[in-house]
């Protein structure tokens, strides 16, 4: 149960700001506007920030059109791709609302969907998720996203809900425990739900992408997976260890077999093919353990440079 100031700034003319990532976008940003205007913003106080994560397209000169138009409309324009999550963060660093509302550029994220998030943060929600209803979805990504979060799951500390992306809202005591994170490998699903707090979840069946392409391919859901673990739990390290273990004591009884059977018998070891199999698959397994290992050590050393998130080249938010 929330306090009586709590209920107050959430129920009595709130301002909501919700955060858009763009990257290139040029062809729906209009119509997600549009659609905005029409289904949210006209019932609320608002401000909307739009990220430009370096597009190639012409999505600034949309963002500028857009922002020209509307003066609750904001944008930031990086000065190169710097990827999705922190776009994200540099929406949610630079917003200033009772609560925040994250969501896609390519309207697959229905916008009606803002008003039931809004009615659950002021029942008393922290934070309230919207669940993708994968019906509707192409057997692959549904096969991929599957195994993303049991993997994420199978290894990591902090549990995620399946089909939980980045469609969410969090409530402003959430979002400023989230902007004094600074890492530089962000999995901001993982981070929000590590934080804790009230939570809540919606159901949505997504619509079709309005334009473009999907920026998440195979290798890039690889790669947010394995940031997903590496940034949340160290069982591959302790995997590592345990099949190091293993295949040590393995070898080790291989060599005393070997040691007696040269010794106290006239037999002939023979199995080349099989030593050099033996040999070769351990050798791959060591080969994995040095690459998680790696992993682990790459990020301490991307960490330790403290480079920013991002680089804002151009954006219209003055003193905020």
């Amino acid at each position: 149960m929330f306090s009586m100031q709590q209920y107050y700034m959430r129920n009595t003319n709130p301002i909501i700001s919700i955060i858009i990532p763009c990257y290139n976008e040029e062809g729906g940003l209009k119509e997600l506007y549009k659609t905005l205007k029409d289904e949210v913003l006209k019932n609320i106080d608002y401000q909307l920030i739009f990220i430009n994560d370096g597009s190639s397209d012409k999505t600034i000169d949309v963002l500028k059109d857009i922002v020209e138009k509307d003066l609750n409309a904001k944008y930031l324009s990086f000065s190169r791709n710097f990827g999705h999550q922190n776009a994200l963060k540099a929406g949610y660093d630079y917003a200033s609302g009772n609560c925040v509302i994250s969501m896609d550029a390519d309207l697959q994220h229905p916008p009606f969907l803002l008003n039931q998030m809004i009615e659950k943060w002021q029942e008393g929600y922290d934070i309230v998720y919207a669940v993708r209803d994968d019906k509707k979805t192409k057997i692959l990504k549904r096969i991929t996203s599957y195994f993303f979060y049991k993997l994420v799951n199978l290894l990591s500390e902090t549990k995620i809900h399946p089909n939980v992306a980045d469609f969410r809202l969090i409530d402003r005591n959430v979002r400023d425990e989230l902007v004094k994170i600074n890492e530089n490998n962000l999995f901001l699903r993982g981070i929000i739900s590590w934080l804790g707090y009230n939570y809540t979840y919606l159901h949505y069946l997504p619509n079709e992408r309005f334009d473009g392409k999907t920026k998440y391919s195979l290798m890039r859901m690889i790669k947010f997976a394995s940031t997903g673990i590496t940034s949340f739990s160290t069982k591959p390290l302790k995997i590592s260890i345990f099949f190091g273990v293993i295949f040590a004591l393995l070898a080790f009884s291989y060599g005393i077999y070997a040691l007696f059977v040269s010794i106290f018998t006239e037999k002939t070891i023979e199995g080349w093919t099989s030593i050099l199999v033996s040999v070769v698959f351990i050798g791959g397994i060591q080969l994995i353990m040095i690459g998680i290992l790696g992993e682990y050590l790459g990020k301490l050393f991307i960490e330790n440079k403290k480079r920013p998130n991002y680089i804002i080249e151009e954006t219209n938010i003055v003193n905020e």
